[in-house]
């Protein structure tokens, strides 16, 4: 475990309408010989949960560190001891990037060179069995760590979100949209109840996971032909059919959301064919294997969406991203309702 030593902290504060400025006070900590006037920085837009910055000194690109400032009140979704804890876990293991050091609210880190993902390169026949072929590796790690927990995180993660996702807003109007796009609490209580009962019954292999296997954190590199998994803000142990079910999800994109993009049968079982030889380490997998993953998978997708959906409406309250968090909580949870009665035996 002494190769896991911990990054400098730094008794630092950014604001995140002045991230600029934080930036530089992390740069002239971390990059003493860096000189303030011939720094270039470049401003990220992709996330929906934190705020980043890249910064660089001139004519060095590739050196280019990554500041990312938490979002407002994150801290009540996600653990960041336990973040950066699983990245030093995944970049030893040669899966990710390093941390330089963490600050108080955020931490700077290694940039690795690639693009993110559209809705096109994610079905890419190129790209996608590379992040089959990753993600299988990573569900394979062991990590030594007794601190870490090795049974799936997902029903302690979705009650915690229901505890603490509103119930009803202050603002007239927000509460007004709130009723007209959100169903009850006790209706949402009583699926969940039920969905869990119906998914812990399916015994799903349970692996370390990154669960939040959206576009953005996926980089592509075409040089080198790889991609590099990021953003390890909820990865646990978890179940594996959850980890394939939510990058499915995200097919759809996340700034508009188009669900007909979920890929059909024959993508997935072609993506789950080629998991499995990872995973499994074989050269030709039984097609029983692979249906009875692919089945698994469609009925993991509902939690995927009834997961981000309370998350949605966590981010709706506490959130100062431009983004209509509660409109894509009411997207979530619709797919959720719409898809139950096809994919899950039970009628409820």
């Amino acid at each position: 475990m002494d190769q896991l030593c911990k990054e400098p902290h730094l008794d630092i504060t950014v604001d995140e309408n002045e991230i600029v400025a934080g930036a530089k006070e992390i740069i002239k900590k971390i990059r003493p010989t860096w000189s303030l006037d011939k720094l270039n920085f470049k401003i990220f837009t992709d996330g929906i949960t934190n705020k980043l910055i890249g910064v660089w000194y001139v004519g060095h690109y590739s050196d280019m560190v990554l500041i990312r400032v938490y979002g407002h009140k994150t801290d009540l979704l996600i653990n960041r001891q336990d973040e950066t804890r699983n990245i030093r876990i995944l970049n030893k293991a040669g899966f990710t990037h390093s941390i330089y050091a963490t600050f108080n609210n955020g931490l700077a880190y290694q940039f690795i060179e690639g693009n993110t993902l559209t809705t096109e390169t994610v079905r890419d026949p190129y790209i996608y069995p590379l992040i089959a072929k990753r993600m299988a590796q990573m569900h394979k790690l062991k990590p030594d760590d007794a601190e870490i927990l090795k049974e799936a995180c997902i029903w302690n993660k979705i009650e915690q979100f229901m505890d603490i996702m509103p119930k009803e807003f202050s603002d007239d109007a927000k509460q007004a949209r709130f009723e007209k796009l959100i169903r009850p609490f006790t209706v949402l209580k009583q699926n969940y109840q039920l969905l869990k009962k119906e998914l812990i019954d399916i015994n799903n292999e349970v692996v370390f996971a990154h669960n939040d296997l959206l576009l953005g954190n996926v980089l592509y590199n075409q040089k080198e032909n790889s991609v590099t998994f990021i953003d390890f803000e909820y990865t646990a142990y978890n179940y594996q059919a959850f980890d394939i079910a939510n990058h499915f999800a995200e097919f759809a994109g996340i700034d508009n959301p188009d669900y007909s993009l979920y890929p059909g049968e024959q993508l997935q079982k072609a993506w789950i064919n080629i998991y499995l030889q990872e995973y499994n380490d074989i050269n030709c997998v039984p097609e029983t294997e692979i249906n009875l993953l692919f089945s698994q998978v469609n009925k993991f997708v509902l939690l995927s969406h009834f997961f981000w959906a309370c998350w949605g409406l966590i981010q709706s309250e506490h959130s100062t991203i431009d983004f209509d968090f509660l409109e894509y909580a009411a997207m979530r949870f619709d797919e959720y309702f719409k898809l139950k009665e096809k994919y899950l035996n039970t009628r409820f």
